[in-house]
């Protein structure tokens, strides 16, 4: 079969091929060998659906045999300090230097610091999640392996298809915040360098050249060198630190106390609809995850720099949101360009190229880190061949996801051309939160259950414990997006939370206990994130859920038709040659690596 090729002794072949694109590249199983075959696979479908839905993977499989099937090995040089820089270098981007003004005029107010602050607070909680995983499982496929492991196949897949929507999306916002201040630097307006085609819709009329030249050139940072890529994020990194000190000391310098006078004119809503959107400017610390199989230290680096980059990231916008809100009436502040504005109207007009000079550092170091980030995710799904293994090459020389990384720079760079900044982030923010919501659910199950160890009451405790957290965080959040006034309902639903939460302390043994970095405080810290993370989902607009459903019923499409097929039989022959590895070695057990598909 030609997917036993791929998973034993593919490593020479992939090095053979280097950058050929051929049908054995993109579709070397069984189930695509001919017309008739594809036929009896999709006659299979149902029967093979329920084979992946319950399908898990395990950790040493993460580790060895699916990461071998890129062929060449990524190069382990990565130490916490570049991981702290990626993770400053990901996150301080277009959502602190757009997303500010936009949320603070239209939506919360001076009290956008407050928003900024709950936003944080589920940032850390996922972070704290992301770490537990990624020093237990640390390899390039981030939370779509650590799902994998835990909620399975077919949850990690529609995780994954968010993933990349999230990654080309978030990047697509930050290159065209990028022209936004690049004009600025320039003394043109923000749209001056775009292009208007009126005969597009309104929110896609803006085309945006520019966006896609710099995403063209951060494609070819990434796939030079990794490590190369570090040391010029940091550099850049260090002078946009610098930037945002300056913004802080000048701003105050023109602070006026009372523009903080009305503080919260939108209300205890709007700082929660502000959050969700804000949300977009944690997003990227997942991207430091993926680097974990390029780490030399894992159990080390990876908690110091992801924990240290978000704490310090979380202080720096609360003090920047305060600055901004400190400078000018919330009333008058530029969505586009907010500082660089507030700068020109206090009397400090020459200080609004400073600014733009900082922002246009911090967003390339976001794009370098998110081009960086998003090629691992789609190499590791790529290695289960969920996505055509092609994409899963890992160059020989540089040690870097080439294929990967152009193809995902490709749609992003497309997306960046037409779509408006404000549809980028809602949307963004739904499929971000959506996978921080799984990461903590697969946390809570990784902790409370084993395979062959639980016992059957146990696991029908975790399951039930699990549905009533959900259950009760999704009420909380839709009786808060009704907009209803009554208190009544949350008097049930957030009690439901604290005693299910309680519940899974109290009643369900741990199955398992981290080997190397745990996070603390189990249930009740994952808990806290799935709460969050869903009661945030809940302020975001309707129509940004209609574009999630729309992209995640094409995921279903998609994985019905060819992602089903194709890990299917990539799990099969895997499976059959680990068994027969077993009977060779002496192991009479070869009927369990085949039931278990993975």
């Amino acid at each position: 079969m030609a997917v036993g090729g791929e998973a034993n002794g593919g490593g020479s072949r992939l090095r053979q091929r280097g950058c050929s694109c051929t049908k054995a590249d993109l579709f070397p199983e069984e189930s695509f060998s001919s017309w008739s075959a594809y036929g009896r696979a999709l006659r299979s479908t149902g029967s093979r659906l329920a084979d992946r839905i319950t399908a898990r993977s395990m950790d040493a499989m993460e580790l060895h045999q699916v990461r071998a099937r890129s062929g060449a090995d990524m190069k382990r040089d990565l130490t916490w300090w570049d991981l702290a820089w990626f993770g400053v270098g990901a996150v301080i981007g277009a959502g602190i230097f757009v997303l500010t003004g936009q949320e603070a005029r239209d939506d919360v107010g001076p009290a956008v610091v407050i928003s900024y602050v709950v936003s944080g607070v589920s940032a850390m909680l996922s972070v704290f999640c992301y770490t537990e995983f990624a020093v237990e499982i640390p390899v390039a496929g981030g939370s779509f392996a650590y799902l994998r492991v835990e909620l399975g196949d077919f949850m990690a897949f529609v995780a994954a298809g968010n993933i990349l929507l999230e990654y080309c999306i978030g990047n697509a916002a930050v290159a065209r915040a990028w022209t936004s201040y690049f004009a600025t630097l320039l003394n043109h307006r923000p749209n001056d360098f775009r292009i208007h085609a009126t005969s597009l819709a309104p929110d896609y009329s803006w085309l945006d050249p520019i966006a896609v030249v710099v995403i063209a050139l951060v494609c070819v940072f990434a796939v030079v060198s990794t490590k190369g890529t570090s040391r010029f994020n940091y550099v850049l990194s260090i002078v946009h630190i610098a930037v945002i000190i300056f913004i802080i000391v000048a701003g105050l310098t023109r602070a006026d106390a009372r523009n903080m006078r009305d503080f919260m004119p939108f209300g205890v809503r709007g700082i929660f609809s502000a959050s969700a959107v804000l949300f977009f400017a944690y997003i990227g610390f997942d991207a430091v995850s993926t680097m974990a199989e390029e780490t030399k230290n894992p159990a080390r680096d990876i908690p110091i720099g992801l924990v240290g980059a978000m704490t310090l990231t979380t202080a720096l916008y609360c003090v920047l949101a305060v600055t901004l809100c400190l400078m000018q009436p919330y009333g008058s502040i530029d969505p586009d360009a907010p500082f660089s504005v507030a700068f020109a109207d206090r009397g400090m007009d020459w200080a609004k190229y400073i600014v733009a000079f900082g922002a246009l550092k911090g967003m390339t170091t976001v794009l370098l880190v998110g081009a960086v980030g998003q090629a691992r995710y789609l190499t590791h799904i790529a290695r289960t061949h969920m996505m055509p293994p092609w994409l899963a090459q890992v160059h020989p020389r540089t040690g870097t996801p080439v294929n990967a990384t152009v193809a995902m720079l490709v749609a992003t760079a497309v997306i960046a051309f037409f779509t408006d900044l404000n549809i980028l982030s809602n949307l963004l923010s739904i499929s971000t939160l959506f996978i921080f919501m799984l990461v903590a659910v697969a946390l809570l199950v990784r902790r409370y259950y084993v395979s062959g160890e639980t016992t059957n009451a146990d696991r029908n405790k975790l399951v039930a414990c699990i549905v009533a957290i959900l259950a009760s965080s999704v009420a909380t959040a839709t009786y808060w997006g009704l907009d209803a006034k009554s208190w009544v309902p949350y008097a049930v639903t957030v009690p439901t939370w604290l005693v299910a939460t309680a519940c899974l302390w109290a009643f369900v043994p741990q199955a398992r206990a981290p080997k190397l970095w745990g996070v603390p405080l189990v249930p009740w810290l994952p808990s806290a994130s799935i709460a969050i993370n869903v009661f945030l989902l809940g302020s975001i607009d309707a129509k940004s859920f209609m574009r999630f459903g729309i992209w995640t019923a094409a995921l279903l499409v998609y994985y019905l038709f060819v992602g089903l097929h194709a890990s299917y039989d990539t799990a099969k022959a895997l499976a059959a040659e680990s068994a027969a590895a077993k009977v060779e070695d002496g192991d009479g057990k070869p009927t369990a690596a085949v039931h278990n598909g993975e």
